[in-house]
């Protein structure tokens, strides 16, 4: 569950506001004017829409921001190579802590933003009222890896008029997704009937909701738990479904693939990140005839998968200070409140009740339906993507590969998760 340790959520709320209250009212926004700072960003929807606003924050501070931008595998593999080498090219970063948290943290490679978030912060800045479980989630031992960014998770978007026009219920448990797939495909040839994830590394986002939902778990008794009842049916249904009914190519397909094929209107069900709402809505042709819902309980219950991006600096940054203007800005209450109105979900609950937000939802049901999903990922949802260990990133790995295996038909369900099994137990006797 996406919830805080009382204790610890408690012991940062004081920090935070102590820390209030020692911050100088005569906070200087111009404090590191004439310095450069390097933001490492991928070009997911939250950095899109604040980098719009890239000459505000350099207006504001005096502070040139250089940007460099890739897709989200290559802007990993690029921070790995300047982390690695310990390199100081890059000052800024985004990064998701239900990844590689755990095993960033461990390589020492996160500059702590507590004291920043706390001390050395505008009056305005607010750090208390971020979520605390996004807060919990980016901390490892004492150390806050990163300031939330947004919150989310995968959603199931469908097309109403096509279940209109097929006579087709919405399904109201995971059991019956595939049975709604096969009356649309036989509906609608033309249109692809379900479509999530199939890529390696990104598909362990939506497949955990399945697993979850199905009632399984990654890990028991210190072993990976892949081959449990619960996970090779959780692993038989997402194959099937890309198998049976996703499009064609669909090991290739991450989330910019998802919302492309989505939004313009060739598949009916589409599994994928609510982030990517307003990429979905963009020039307006769903707005009318999609509804968002959580993916549908299985037998384990509902169990969505919550997680939030966070921007971070690096340890080997040699402008941290100046760093830090930018995280705050780029974080802050009122940044927040701008990008709510594009569709970006406000990590902080003062942001989610701003009545130009509320009135931004009303003005649209299906943006009320995407704001009630995600108070249900908030409420139900766990941050487990992987495997909770130091070597998360490569633990998805072998997920994606056993659920490929299925998909392309290569194994058999219980030869691909004994297969990573194998591999994920001598990943866990390594840590």
């Amino acid at each position: 569950m996406l919830k805080p340790l009382p204790a610890f959520a408690a012991a940062l709320l004081l920090s935070a506001s102590w820390g209030a209250v020692a911050k100088a009212q005569d906070f200087d926004w111009r404090a590191h004017e004439g310095e450069t700072i390097t933001f490492l960003a991928n070009n997911n929807p939250w950095a899109t829409a604040v980098l719009k606003y890239q000459d505000e924050f350099e207006e504001l501070t005096g502070i040139t921001l250089r940007v460099d931008t890739y897709q989200e595998q290559q802007m990993r593999q690029r921070l790995l190579t300047v982390m690695n080498a310990r390199s100081d090219e890059v000052d800024i970063f985004m990064t998701l802590p239900s990844r590689e948290g755990m095993q960033f943290a461990a390589a020492g490679w996160y500059k702590d933003l507590l004291p920043y978030a706390t001390e050395n912060a505008a009056p305005d800045y607010d750090f208390e009222g971020f979520s605390p479980a996004l807060v919990e989630a980016a901390t490892f031992d004492g150390v806050l890896t990163g300031v939330p960014l947004n919150i989310e998770g995968p959603l199931l978007y469908y097309r109403t008029d096509v279940f209109e026009e097929c006579g087709v219920n919405p399904p109201d448990n995971l059991s019956k997704i595939s049975e709604v797939a096969a009356q649309i495909k036989e509906c609608k040839p033309d249109m692809t009937a379900f479509a999530s994830r199939g890529l390696v590394p990104a598909l362990p986002y939506t497949f955990s909701n399945f697993l979850h939902n199905m009632g399984g778990s990654y890990m028991a008794d210190g072993k990976s738990n892949l081959c449990s009842e619960e996970g090779k049916k959780a692993i038989e249904l997402y194959a099937s479904l890309l198998k049976d009914y996703g499009p064609p190519g669909v090991v290739n397909y991450s989330f910019y693939q998802l919302t492309s094929l989505y939004r313009e209107g060739r598949s009916v069900m589409s599994f994928q990140s609510s982030n990517e709402f307003p990429a979905v809505m963009e020039g307006g042709a769903r707005l009318e005839d999609t509804a968002i819902v959580p993916l549908p309980p299985g037998d384990g219950g509902s169990h969505p998968t919550t997680i939030g991006w966070a921007l971070a600096i690096s340890q080997f940054s040699a402008n941290p200070d100046a760093a830090w203007y930018f995280v705050q800005w780029a974080s802050s209450p009122e940044m927040q409140s701008k990008l709510a109105l594009e569709g970006i979900a406000p990590p902080r609950n003062s942001v989610a009740s701003n009545p130009d937000y509320q009135a931004w939802l009303a003005e649209q049901p299906v943006r009320q339906q995407w704001q009630k999903a995600l108070e249900h990922l908030a409420d139900e949802g766990t941050s487990e993507v992987g495997y909770p260990i130091i070597q998360n990133p490569e633990s998805r790995e072998y997920i994606g590969q056993a659920v490929n295996a299925v998909l392309l038909g290569t194994s058999t369900v219980e030869e691909a998760c004994a297969a990573a099994d194998e591999q994920l137990n001598a990943l866990i006797a390594r840590e």
